[in-house]
């Protein structure tokens, strides 16, 4: 009876927890069904949205660059359109899918150039070789070894980052140069594809695509995800002479291709700028100068993607536009003749000089500082063939430097009327000046000229005159003969080279160039090196300085800033014209010297003299009377500093010229440089001068008289 009891008692307790269970899962459930209620009926459209919910990525294609014209409207640089193909990945695309589309697309194209198959790394064929053979690659790791490495302490990713580091290592020579011409052309193809970034469009090929290529790759576009034919360009410069040279290509720069992008050196600078990894850029001189405005507007494209990473649909957000068009100051007809007359004469003298390898011409606007232009030839010898070519070398103006001699004498006179140890018509005596200790200083004409004024030392380039000039600037007003020179040198120089900035002189030009020099200004070892100073036989300075220099002499004392470009224009793609002004560069006053103007004209009329007097040094080379030319003649003897190798460094003779005209009313004003002569008797630099400045007037005439005859 007891038993009984007990059992119905468990019995009932275990009624009762069944019940509670039930009812617990009854709760749970009731619970369950009203949040899936609420998330259907209150929440279901909104997740329904994010189900079909498009992501919005802005995408930027490439813009034609800007193009350069000369000053009369003539193309310089220009862009070619090229057929092109490009491919662009999406965020669901696998390497398997690229592989698929590479082996698809190297039947249609060729991609087998030298260049191609020379950019294909070790590390690309381990990796499509990896992607090819699966099988084998998994063996080249034993499951030993992975099993060991999965038992370490190394993450998962440290794990699989290893075992492919040891795949990669282990493949054999062998294997990788097992690949067949057609398999390096789809890795080739490849590469290209997983080196693009997600949703933008990265070039497969834009050069030498042939229509047959365009045409079949067009009609197959369904069968490759990703890919398209579109239209890209290249740069291209439009005035080439016989030779197949540039006029100005050292000037002009270079622009990187696309395959380039943009350099290490300033990735994050562009980037910042809202650049991509492979957008072309100016790397040198006026096409990176310039960049801020012939870099186009980039299209801007919007795409759509699902949650898969696949585009469903693009819109345009802004609309690109080629970048803008540059305007030079200088007149290629004019500069080209230039380089025709620095090329001949330097090639006339070449058999007789050794060390001659390369001739300069600067030529400015002295009222406006536009560039008019910048020539320089330089002759080199290629390794290879042993033959020697002429290149551009107009760079050089602004890149090299040289000791000038009497050219900046000019700049020595008017510095002692500046520091008041001498004034206009100031007599001095001209004759050898012996220091203890040293070797005589002298003039050209070695028994001297005697007592002259500061016209007749400029006339005669007299050597003489300047060292007193410097000396008392340094401090020692009388010459003793046979004493000891006492002047402060450091004091001496100093003076002088403040003076001598003035002009432009061992200061940069400030041309809108990147990468001028400023000359090469030594502390003096004595006292000599200051009087050699005073001749242009110490410091260094570049042919666009001395240009710069005689440009301030000429219109009366402003030293204005060379400039190459005058105009930026909107692009005109229609009709190949010149867009409307956006901006014009005007003329820009670097200072004014602080000589008076009566002084500068009296140095006005010396350099005058320097040509037309029948005692003047130019009065025999320069011919053409008739174009009022004023200037001075320099002659420097300078050690050699090219590109031969020689036992040690030999004299050399660098010859030079400045000069402007119509004296009156100055238009041009030029610089000839001409280094490294085997003597001191030629009279190179005086007929290129003539020949500049019959070139230009000339070319004014003709272009005048076209005028007349279009009105």
């Amino acid at each position: 009876m007891a038993g009984e009891q007990r059992r119905k008692k468990r019995n009932k307790k275990m009624v009762f927890r069944i019940n509670l269970m039930f009812f617990a899962v009854f709760i749970l459930f009731s619970i369950l069904i009203f949040r899936l209620g609420i998330v259907q009926i209150v929440y279901g459209e909104n997740y329904k949205k994010e189900i079909e919910r498009e992501v919005e990525v802005p995408v930027a294609s490439t813009a034609p660059r800007g193009q350069i014209y000369d000053s009369k409207g003539r193309l310089v640089v220009g862009n070619k359109p090229q057929l092109a193909i490009s491919y662009t990945r999406s965020q669901s695309t696998t390497q398997e899918d690229m592989i698929q589309t590479s082996e698809l697309l190297a039947k249609m194209i060729k991609k087998d150039t030298e260049e191609d198959l020379k950019a294909i790394t070790e590390r690309d064929k381990q990796d499509f070789w990896i992607i090819k053979y699966p099988n084998e690659a998994a063996e080249k790791v034993s499951d030993k070894e992975k099993d060991k490495l999965l038992a370490s302490d190394m993450s998962s990713k440290e794990v699989d980052d290893e075992i492919y580091k040891r795949t990669r290592e282990r493949i054999t020579e062998e294997e990788l140069n097992a690949f067949k011409k057609d398999e390096l052309e789809v890795l080739a193809i490849f590469r290209e594809m997983a080196s693009s970034r997600m949703l933008t469009p990265h070039f497969i090929k834009n050069k030498n695509v042939n229509e047959d290529e365009f045409a079949l790759v067009s009609e197959n576009l369904h069968l490759l995800p990703g890919i398209d034919t579109t239209v890209d360009w290249e740069r291209y410069n439009a005035l080439k002479d016989e030779d197949g040279e540039v006029t100005l290509s050292s000037v002009l720069g270079n622009v990187s291709s696309s395959k380039e992008g943009l350099p290490s050196e300033m990735l994050e600078y562009y980037q910042s700028k809202g650049y991509s990894r492979n957008d072309r850029v100016g790397k040198s001189y006026l096409e990176l100068q310039y960049e801020s405005v012939l870099q186009g507007q980039k299209k801007i494209m919007k795409n759509y993607t699902d949650k898969t990473g696949e585009v469903t649909k693009q819109d345009v957000v802004r609309e690109g536009q080629a970048g803008k068009d540059l305007v030079l100051t200088t007149d290629i007809e004019f500069q080209q003749e230039v380089e025709k007359i620095i090329e001949k004469h330097v090639r006339s003298l070449r058999g007789s000089n050794y060390f001659l390898d390369r001739g300069f011409v600067s030529a400015m606007n002295p009222q406006t500082g536009e560039v008019l232009a910048m020539a320089g030839k330089q002759f080199v010898k290629d390794e290879k063939t042993g033959e020697t070519e002429v290149m551009d070398y107009a760079l050089g103006n602004m890149t090299s430097q040289y000791s000038m001699g009497s050219t900046i004498k000019g700049a020595t006179v008017l510095a002692g009327y500046q520091e008041g140890v001498i004034s206009p018509w100031s007599v001095l005596v001209d004759r050898p000046l012996y220091f203890d200790g040293t070797q005589p200083k002298r003039s050209w004409n070695t028994a001297g000229f005697g007592a002259i004024n500061d016209l007749t030392a400029l006339r005669k380039s007299s050597n003489v005159y300047m060292f007193l000039i410097a000396m008392r600037i340094g401090g020692q007003q009388e010459y003793i003969p046979r004493g000891k020179l006492r002047i402060d040198k450091d004091e001496g120089i100093r003076k002088l080279r403040y003076n001598f900035h003035q002009f432009g002189l061992g200061v940069k030009t400030g041309i809108d160039l990147p990468g001028e020099v400023t000359g090469q200004s030594p502390i003096p070892p004595n006292g000599g090196n200051t009087l050699d100073f005073a001749i242009g036989q110490f410091d260094t300075y570049s042919p666009l300085q001395l240009a710069q220099y005689v440009s301030t002499i000429a219109n009366g004392g402003y030293r204005m800033q060379p400039q190459i470009v005058k105009e930026i224009r909107e692009p005109n793609l229609e009709n190949n014209q010149l867009g409307a002004v956006y901006q014009s560069i005007e003329p820009n006053v670097l200072n004014k010297i602080t000589m008076k103007d009566a002084w500068i004209e009296h140095v006005q009329d010396g350099f005058i003299q320097v040509v037309n007097h029948p005692q003047g040094t130019a009065n025999s080379g320069i011919t053409n009377k008739k174009y009022k030319i004023a200037g001075k003649t320099g002659t420097a003897q300078a050690y050699y500093g090219g590109p031969l190798k020689v036992q040690s460094n030999p004299d050399t003779w660098n010859l030079t010229f400045v000069g402007y005209a119509p004296y009156d009313n100055p238009e041009i004003a030029i610089s000839v440089v001409i280094p490294w002569l085997s003597s001191d008797k030629s009279k190179i630099n005086l007929h290129i001068a003539d020949e500049v400045f019959d070139a230009y007037f000339k070319m004014k005439t003709k272009q005048k008289d076209e005028e007349n005859e279009e009105l």
